[in-house]
């Protein structure tokens, strides 16, 4: 926690704690208790905020710890946050995708995770600008355009379902991220991950 003091004070300490409490409270609840749980914490301990004002770039896709750090986060940071979260809380991979969309109802470009109880499902929407956790087939206010997670990127043709995209690298901002986490950059998110995993098994 140290790192995190260092770079963004103590009122971000008691944030990535109380994160790291919640993923230990929760290891043991059913994958369902689980999206539930993590959608609400994050649309309720983080304030939104566009990257622009929070970061002085136009876009720019935060890692849990940055976002926690700063307890402000634009769509792109509630999703993320939520992804990397429900991996640690045990949630197969292939079960949970970043969605970006059209948000119809202001006409903007948002992100949202998208979570599939059983294969071929219509995903559930885990969503800050909605924090009702509806399937996608019921949010008629978003335009699904393409997802993705660890494993590829998919373009959308139907409500959270669509066609892979073989051989992909992915999206850029996505990968960058990535990167800065493997070379070391506020290298906490690994460290405060394995923290959270050590605790659970004392």
């Amino acid at each position: 926690m140290t790192r995190v003091e260092e770079v963004y004070g103590k009122r971000a300490v008691v944030r990535t704690q109380d994160w790291l409490s919640f993923l230990k409270e929760h290891d043991d609840s059913s994958e369902w208790q689980k999206i539930n749980k993590v959608n609400h914490f994050f649309n309720t301990q983080i304030e939104y905020k566009t990257d622009d004002k929070l970061w002085g770039k136009k876009d720019y896709w935060a890692n849990p710890i940055e976002t926690l750090g700063r307890g402000m986060g634009d769509c792109e940071d509630y999703a993320i946050a939520k992804y990397f979260s429900l991996i640690s809380l045990g949630v197969p991979e292939d079960k949970i995708r970043l969605m970006y969309v059209r948000q119809l109802t202001v006409n903007e470009p948002h992100m949202v995770l998208i979570y599939f109880e059983n294969p071929g499902d219509v995903p559930f929407v885990l969503d800050n600008f909605n924090h009702k956790l509806l399937a996608a087939t019921q949010r008629r206010d978003l335009k699904p355009i393409y997802s993705f997670n660890g494993q590829g990127l998919w373009l959308a043709k139907a409500k959270g379902l669509g066609k892979k995209v073989e051989n992909s690298k992915g999206v850029s901002a996505w990968n960058k991220m990535l990167e800065r986490i493997e070379q070391g950059e506020l290298n906490t998110l690994e460290t405060n991950l394995s923290e959270a995993n050590y605790a659970k098994l004392n």
